[in-house]
């Protein structure tokens, strides 16, 4: 009965997917039927018979091949855990510059959703993907599409041929056996082949909507140049941090420093009192300054990180922090130092927001070898914040990501309203 049971279960799953796949699979030849039943309708003597079925045709065919394709993909990862990749083409960073102009990677525009629009359709229609979904729209109907058909088909011959809708001499009187034979035949097609019919949806998609290895290349070639352009602006925008630290904080003393020396100076002999103040206070100036240089040079590159590694300057953040914060480190090799300041900086900021946006009591990080393979580093900072982190455009959890992108790095956040928060980094790199 256990089996018997688990039988019916897999006929019925497998009915409604197959349904989904027939329903996905030909909704764009339903549009050319569609297209066809106009035109014959209106009649030859009609000029738009010809023209406006022509148009239908095309313009469904283009707004549907990439919602098909994306709804292939999905069914094919929920179903059977196989992630096809989409391939398509990802929109570059849209920076403002100094003259005030938006650049989009293609042009330049005035405002930002300008810049935007433009992107968008440069990036729609010229995407090489495109051939490759209006191909699989095609290959689609042909082949999944047709054999995920057939359990309704037989469903639908069942019921006609039980319920005597196949016309004279097919009912379901005495005179009806042939009805009856196609509706058992199709009735037991049906359930034969449910389990299965659905089952050609992952081959086809796998070997048809996979990116080729020219555009896996182009692709690639796209999200090196977006990540240089945002490294590029990155840089920038921490050199003006240094620079701005430095005009005024060390410098300001440094400058109030030789006055006081100068005026020393000439206080020498006729007011040595006042001269020994003078000094006294360009000392103290001289100690501020160097405590700021040094917090500076803390702030670019981490003495304790340099010397001893990220595990043992994590435990630094942790020991300064206010928070419990407990880690927990398992990294049999040491990443490149790139990496190591990219992942310290970012710990570091997800422990500031913890302090002041999350109102956490406790902290738990963890690094470990990555998952994406030999070398890599992944750390996970948890926290029992009150959650709801986002990653907007242009807050500081969108800069942590673009920063990891430069090194292949990822940076997902799992935080939902009244927490517990945790993000988990990722960045693929070789040891040292």
């Amino acid at each position: 009965m256990r089996q018997l049971g688990r039988w019916a279960v897999s006929v019925g799953v497998g009915f409604l997917r197959a349904c989904a796949v027939a329903g996905v699979g030909m909704l764009v030849p339903a549009v050319w039927a569609a297209a066809v039943a106009l035109g014959i309708r209106w009649g030859p003597g009609n000029p738009w018979s010809w023209v406006a079925p022509a148009v239908l045709v095309c313009a469904g065919t283009l707004a549907l091949s990439r919602p098909v394709c994306r709804a292939v993909r999905a069914l094919v990862a929920r179903w059977t855990g196989t992630v096809v990749p989409a391939g398509y083409r990802e929109a570059p960073p849209v920076t403002r510059l100094s003259t005030g102009y938006w650049w989009n990677g293609f042009g330049y525009e005035s405002t930002r959703r300008d810049a935007l629009m433009d992107q968008r359709w440069r990036i729609r229609w010229n995407d090489p993907a495109n051939l490759r979904d209006l191909r699989f729209t095609a290959i689609l109907p042909l082949t999944a599409g047709l054999v995920a058909l057939l359990p309704p088909a037989g469903v639908a011959a069942a019921v006609l041929g039980f319920a005597g809708g196949f016309g004279p001499g097919f009912g379901s009187g005495p005179s009806g056996t042939p009805g009856r034979l196609v509706g058992a035949l199709g009735l037991a097609t049906a359930v034969a082949v449910s389990p299965y019919a659905w089952r050609t949806i992952e081959p086809v998609g796998v070997r048809f909507l996979r990116p080729s290895a020219a555009m896996a290349l182009a692709e690639r070639v796209e999200q090196l140049t977006a990540q240089r352009a945002e490294a590029t602006i990155a840089q920038a925008a921490e050199i003006r941090r240094i620079e701005r630290d430095l005009h005024d904080g060390a410098q300001a003393r440094l400058v109030g420093l030789g006055l006081s020396l100068a005026t020393a100076e000439k206080l020498m002999e006729t007011d040595p009192d006042r001269a020994k103040a003078l000094m006294r206070e360009a000392r103290a100036g001289a100690t501020a300054s160097l405590t700021e240089l040094r917090e500076l040079v803390r702030g670019i590159n981490p003495p304790v990180l340099s010397d001893r590694g990220l595990v043992d300057a994590v435990r630094a953040l942790a020991l300064d922090s206010p928070l419990d914060v407990a880690v927990r480190a398992d990294l049999r090799h040491r990443p490149d130092p790139p990496v190591e300041s990219a992942l310290y900086f970012a710990v570091a900021e997800l422990l500031s927001n913890a302090v002041k946006h999350a109102g956490a009591t406790r902290v738990r990080i963890s690094l470990t070898e990555g998952a994406t393979g030999a070398g890599s580093v992944a750390v996970e900072v948890a926290d029992d914040g009150r959650g709801g982190a986002l990653v907007r455009d242009g807050g500081g959890l969108a800069g942590l990501r673009r920063r990891l992108a430069a090194f292949d790095g990822t940076l997902e956040i799992t935080s939902p309203v009244g927490g517990p928060t945790l993000a988990t980094l990722e960045v693929p790199c070789a040891s040292s």
